[in-house]
């Protein structure tokens, strides 16, 4: 039997027992030692010398308000679309607030396990929410018939967060129509190599929005700054519900040079690499029995189910090493964990720690 659709009005908080509001970096934050950090998905060595030294100039301008034009123009040209389809957000959590508050939506869903910010944002907002969980058994994978007709709002990350899945993008459009808006978050999209399965240039599909970051791939999460991509009625309500001036002008500026030719090479090289150290980690994980790796994995991250799995993160932090708790995304349980894909030399000794605590598990 399919997972059923679910609807709660819950808390700010937690919904359904569920932490909406935890996050990876929660696992670092107040850490008695410094740790290893597996559990926030943010590129190694980011961000670049020559972005922060971009950043840095930017400085002596802020005595003026922020003035986004060349960043959003940047950004139309990267994906090749007009600038009235293009609003930048202080990040890409911003815009789920913006989605909530700014459009007519009636029954609002959210595909899981997926980033919790959406749902949260919704409920904020008053919205009831459904969930479509996905399953297990089928790899974590969406089809459209499952999603109800009537849906006016469908939320679905691609990558999605943590289960690295990359949907199809003819299924994504499949969910498309008239009367519906569709948020597909690419928040990671920029790690997979070539980009394949992004919907970020299609002005084809009705209702459709594409959310990206830059904070994931550049090291920018303290500097917050994202953008979505849509219709322009659609961007012209959400820019409506923005205060004044939201992204300032060193967040603008990373995002100008983030879009330009050399970074994108750049960015397209650093997809390279993040997927042959993925497939280290996961060959190293394979040596485990006890542990089974969800896949084909697309993104920066693994999400791998083991039993004790709490109690592990809980005794590889006394090894040095930080790893994300599943049991917070609707779907998931205590026995899921996500793990941030690092270069071959730290996963060797993470893997050497996960020996040492799974022989006493």
């Amino acid at each position: 039997m399919p997972a059923p659709l679910t609807s709660d009005h819950g808390t700010r908080s937690a919904a359904d027992g569920f932490d909406l509001r935890h996050h990876g970096d929660a696992e670092v934050l107040g850490a008695d030692a410094a740790l290893t950090d597996l559990a926030v998905n943010v590129r190694e060595g980011t961000p670049p010398a020559w972005l922060k030294a971009r950043i840095a100039a930017s400085l002596d301008g802020l005595a003026g308000y922020p003035d986004g034009r060349a960043a959003r123009l940047a950004v139309a040209d990267r994906h090749g679309l007009p600038v009235e389809r293009v609003l930048l957000t202080a990040g890409a959590a911003e815009a789920f607030v913006l989605l909530a508050r700014a459009l007519p939506v009636r029954r609002p869903l959210v595909v899981h396990p997926q980033f919790t910010e959406p749902e949260a944002a919704l409920r904020d907002a008053g919205h009831r929410v459904e969930r479509l969980v996905l399953e297990e058994r089928d790899g974590f994978r969406l089809r459209a018939e499952r999603v109800p007709e009537d849906a006016d709002l469908v939320v679905v990350g691609n990558p999605t967060n943590p289960t690295s899945v990359l949907h199809p993008a003819a299924e994504l459009a499949a969910l498309a129509r008239p009367g519906r808006t569709l948020v597909v978050d690419e928040a990671f999209m920029d790690a997979v190599p070539g980009e394949r399965e992004s919907l970020a240039g299609r002005t084809d599909l009705p209702g459709l929005v594409v959310l990206r970051s830059l904070t994931k791939t550049w090291g920018l999460a303290g500097l917050r700054i994202g953008y979505v991509l849509g219709a322009p009625e659609t961007i012209a309500a959400l820019e409506r519900a923005q205060p004044l001036w939201p992204v300032s002008t060193p967040a603008l500026t990373a995002a100008e040079a983030c879009c330009a030719e050399p970074a994108l090479a750049e960015a397209a090289r650093a997809a390279g690499t993040i997927a042959d150290d993925r497939a280290h980690l996961v060959a190293r994980l394979a040596e485990f029995e006890r542990i089974r790796v969800c896949g084909p994995a697309a993104g920066p991250f693994l999400l791998i189910r083991l039993e004790g799995a709490d109690l592990v993160r809980e005794r590889l932090r006394g090894h040095g090493f930080a790893v994300r708790r599943g049991d917070t995304f609707p779907g998931l349980g205590p026995e899921w964990l996500r793990l941030a894909v690092r270069d071959p030399a730290t996963t060797d000794r993470f893997i050497a720690a996960l020996e040492k605590v799974l022989d006493t598990v």
